[in-house]
């Protein structure tokens, strides 16, 4: 009797083991909190101060990815089974809504409450934008593939303050269709310069997704004027977005300044993008036909710390091959081509073409 008893207690001791482990690893995500921390940290300082998140993200965290080691292991049916119906890693991307619209308000306040330098003005503007692009629309990038309508609307709540809310459309119905061929704006081409990617995909992404959204409306005959007309309806919310700032503010200067950190946000996501798909081409089946999307036909970037920060946005390969997999179950795919370091990294060496070039073109797989 007592023996049985000894062994359930060791039972339970190792089940409560077991769980405190797993909150552990859950909770690891709260570690992508530390973006929008360091903003505040920016517009609580000055001069070099100002730049923090900047110096996080480009300087810190490239060095500490270079040197903590990569873990590629799957994880196991129970793991991925209770990851998956875990409610907390939902949470977890609901409150960037909050840090979103508390860090525009916040920069406001300073910017109307403080005397800066045009240094420090920059700074915050780039530590905003970052967190704007890494919380906000990176955020709205996984709530977007959700299949219920709450999960849909608040990605476009966090689209809104980037002026970015037809990614909602172009993504979902465009690039995952046309990822990896001509038709995708979001494909960067093979030597293609990342400057001239930049405005490539930001003009043709927009006319993308009133392309897709016009089409929709014709084929179920609907009227352009229709609150169906999902594209006319986020150019009135950005625009009511755009002019509340000015009625609160009372000033053209803030309001531009908010536009200002919008468009980081944008280049931010639109790096990631010339990052994720550089170079790598599906073969051609037909007209309108390409081959089914492979795992060799996007970046991936197995770094702990990039994965951590944007909620495994890295592991980019099994995102495509599969893009209804939630953000805590994405695995690592042997066959991808991988990043020679972490998006943070990846994106630098990106501003750089020469070296960007020389390091990646010889990475591209074969059958790419």
């Amino acid at each position: 009797m007592y023996f049985i008893d000894f062994h359930y207690s060791l039972y339970i001791l190792n089940e409560i083991n077991t769980n405190y482990i797993s909150m552990y690893k859950d909770l690891k995500y709260v570690t992508a909190y530390i973006i929008p921390l360091s903003a505040v940290f920016s517009l609580l300082s000055s001069s070099i101060l100002a730049y923090t998140t900047v110096i996080l993200i480009f300087g810190i965290v490239p060095f500490i990815e270079i040197m903590l080691p990569k873990n590629e292991q799957p994880y196991e049916v129970e793991d991925k089974n209770r990851r998956n119906n875990s409610t907390l890693f939902d949470y977890l991307l609901y409150i960037n809504i909050i840090i979103i619209y508390a860090i525009i308000g916040m920069f406001i306040y300073t910017v109307n409450r403080t005397d800066y330098t045009t240094t420090t003005l920059v700074g915050w503007i780039l530590s905003c934008g970052i967190v704007l692009g890494a919380n906000g629309i990176n955020v709205a990038h996984e709530l977007g593939h959700r299949n219920n309508k709450f999960d849909q609307l608040l990605a476009k709540i966090l689209l809104l303050p980037n002026f970015y809310m037809h990614f909602f459309i172009e993504h979902n119905k465009g690039h995952h269709r046309y990822v990896s061929t001509p038709k995708d704006p979001a494909t960067a081409r093979y030597n293609e310069l990342i400057y001239v990617f930049w405005m490539r995909s930001v003009v043709q992404s927009y006319i993308s997704a009133w392309r897709i959204q016009l089409d929709e409306l014709t084929k179920k005959g609907i009227p352009f004027l229709s609150t169906k007309n999902e594209m006319l309806i986020y150019q009135l919310f950005q625009f009511v977005y755009l002019c509340s700032i000015f009625l609160i503010t009372n000033s053209f200067s803030i309001t531009f300044f908010i536009f200002c950190i919008a468009a980081v946000g944008v280049l931010l996501l639109e790096t990631i993008n010339y990052i994720e798909h550089y170079g790598l081409m599906r073969k051609q089946l037909s007209a309108d036909r390409w081959e089914k999307v492979q795992p060799w036909h996007s970046w991936n970037a197995n770094y702990e710390v990039g994965r951590i920060l944007l909620y495994e946005l890295t592991r980019h390969s099994d995102h495509h091959y599969k893009a209804t997999k939630k953000y805590q179950t994405l695995e690592h795919h042997k066959e991808s081509p991988q990043l020679p370091l972490g998006y943070p990294g990846s994106m630098l060496m990106a501003l750089f073409p020469p070296v960007w070039f020389i390091v990646m073109n010889k990475r591209i797989p074969k059958q790419a």
